[in-house]
């Protein structure tokens, strides 16, 4: 397992605007300053958390996966970030991991938000997601995904832990930060993983604030980095000498219940 580059970005997203969003993500890509090898962006990041699937879903051939395979081919970056999904008559709000090679895994967001009526609109998935990338494990997750410990417990299987990595991309409003701040830590904690979390920021259609509150954390739970607020890029070097060192020190994963998921 080698190191490995990541950058955030907590963007502002204009309401159910493609091409305006498509257009805000190209330049801001393209501005990064350094070398990065995966960009995670924010849920739902080509038209924001909108409840109008019938007119503003794609399939997998759409513009939207169209521009992921340009932008990380062109890049030569793996691009993560979730996206408004039509397939075999269902709508899925489906985090897609693009790699620059056109290959790309697929992860549907398990716990859909009933309380915003996302439910009536999305099918639920029930597979996970782990991607890898230079012998990373990636758990894959979408927002309120978060508040489920269960679905995101990472387990031993061989004497290996399942990731190493919980990425969830979000739309989650401000006036719940602090469950997001929390459980982001508490996923990392409890997971003994590295936890990236991206969120947007500014107002959607609905007159709903989002504060970002983007953050990396470690598998001790301490807080490399976080941004409240203002729009923001930040590429990080993960390490892995120091998550190899704590599971090795501290070996808790080896203690978890065993449980299988049905």
């Amino acid at each position: 397992m080698k190191d490995l580059t990541v950058t955030l970005i907590q963007t502002q997203l204009h309401w159910e605007n493609k091409a305006a969003n498509l257009a805000m993500l190209d330049a801001k890509i393209d501005a990064i300053p350094v070398r990065t090898e995966v960009i995670i962006l924010p849920e739902m990041f080509s038209t924001g958390f909108s409840m109008e699937p019938e007119k503003l879903a794609e399939t997998m051939e759409g513009e939207t996966l169209q521009w992921m395979k340009r932008k990380s081919r062109e890049k030569h970056v793996i691009i993560a970030g979730s996206v408004i999904i039509e397939e075999g008559g269902q709508y899925y709000n489906r985090l897609i991991w693009m790699q620059p090679n056109g290959v790309f895994g697929k992860y549907d967001k398990r716990h859909l938000f009933a309380y915003a009526g996302e439910h009536e609109h999305y099918t639920a998935g029930d597979q996970r997601l782990i991607a890898q990338v230079k012998g990373w494990k990636v758990c894959l997750a979408v927002c309120y995904d978060l508040r489920f410990p269960v679905w995101a417990r990472n387990q031993v299987i061989n004497d290996q832990a399942a990731y190493d990595l919980y990425i969830n991309v979000a739309n989650w409003p401000e006036r719940r930060n602090t469950a997001w701040r929390t459980l982001l830590q508490a996923r990392a904690i409890e997971n003994q993983s590295y936890v990236i979390g991206v969120n947007r920021v500014g107002e959607d259609g609905n007159k709903i604030y989002y504060s970002g509150d983007s953050s990396i954390i470690d598998a001790l739970g301490e807080i490399i980095y976080h941004k409240a607020h203002d729009e923001d890029i930040f590429t990080y070097t993960l390490k892995k000498e120091p998550l190899e060192q704590i599971r090795s020190k501290i070996p808790f994963l080896k203690d978890a219940d065993r449980f299988m998921i049905i």
